[in-house]
């Protein structure tokens, strides 16, 4: 052999094992797809970053993220899914509602799927079952649709004297229906009626405002969905304007100023799922990871947003209350 060939075939021999140990160490993409803004879950996305870290999986060190936002638009997940299939993530977490989970889902049957969803998953097709789930799909069920009455018992404690109150519901949430009949259920069992105020955009929140003033409606309920949480702060600094009380289903709302929460800590779920993101990674497989679901529930008062409405909390309320922010 020439002197140049034999140069050239021991560069191929040294170029290929220095390639193949360069892809050994690029460290696995977590694809994460939410249909809220990063904005609105800085502190539940803390969590799940802790939750991979108690499995030994730290971002920038051995496993890199790809966060894809929808930022309450919903069309736009399809796309974002895709995204991270292209990015050959490793696993994909979807989060903010059920529409990721779906749209994650039918990007990929191989990927494995970690979903947080507000309803019962095997109903949704997600999953075969609660403990043996199949395919390559596990996650949280957050019960958020489940606890959709409690609110309403709740509102009725905090406003003795009222007879009617309004939900908002988002027409375009798969759950807009289930909400809407557990809500209106649990009103007339105790009594009450409730309006089913729709909204989707800003608008429509704006304009249910300035008819709850006109009306003089006495309190109202924010059922569970994203976009009400991307519009967090419109809800709120409404509500605190046209000195209407709310209850809401995240304590995130009560931090920002709202009157009560009642519903599962998302800070909590969010690590469970940064866990069970950490065991697929170490070669655990979705099948073998039982659907988890929240054993408890947090009620979340803000004293000083009840002085400002001319509330006063009952002192049962206060007593079995989890937090009580002053």
């Amino acid at each position: 052999m020439r002197r140049r060939d034999f140069i050239a075939a021991l560069g191929i021999a040294v170029a290929r094992p220095l390639s193949t140990s360069a892809q050994q160490l690029a460290p696995p993409v977590v694809g994460f797809l939410s249909s809220l803004s990063s904005a609105a879950v800085t502190a539940p996305v803390a969590a799940f970053r802790r939750g991979l870290a108690s499995l030994g999986y730290e971002e920038g060190k051995n496993v890199a993220i790809e966060f894809r936002w929808a930022e309450g638009h919903y069309d736009q997940l399809p796309a974002l899914a895709a995204e991270l299939v292209q990015k050959r993530a490793a696993v994909i977490v979807a989060v903010g509602g059920d529409p990721p989970a779906f749209a994650a889902k039918a990007a990929s049957v191989t990927i494995p799927l970690v979903f947080m969803v507000g309803q019962d998953p095997v109903k949704l097709g997600l999953v075969t079952s609660l403990s043996r789930p199949g395919g390559n799909a596990t996650g949280i069920n957050l019960l958020v649709t489940e606890t959709e009455s409690k609110r309403v018992d709740l509102l009725k404690a905090l406003v003795p004297a009222a007879s009617v109150f309004a939900a908002f519901i988002n027409p375009k949430n798969a759950d807009a229906e289930v909400q809407s009949s557990a809500i209106t259920s649990a009103a007339h069992s105790i009594g009450h009626q409730i309006e089913i105020v729709k909204a989707s955009s800003e608008l429509d929140l704006e304009n249910a405002f300035k008819r709850f003033a006109h009306e003089r409606t006495a309190g109202f309920i924010v059922t569970a969905d994203p976009f009400f949480v991307y519009r967090r702060e419109q809800i709120i600094t409404a509500a605190a304007e046209h000195k209407t009380p709310g209850v809401y289903f995240l304590r995130e709302f009560a931090e920002s100023g709202g009157l009560a929460s009642y519903g599962t800590r998302l800070a909590d779920a969010y690590w469970q799922a940064g866990v069970y993101v950490g065991k697929i990674l170490g070669g655990t497989k979705p099948a073998e990871l039982p659907v988890v679901q929240p054993t408890k529930f947090e009620l979340v008062i803000n004293l000083k947003t009840a002085k400002a409405l001319g509330l006063t909390i009952p002192p049962s309320l206060l007593a079995i209350a989890d937090e009580v922010i002053e």
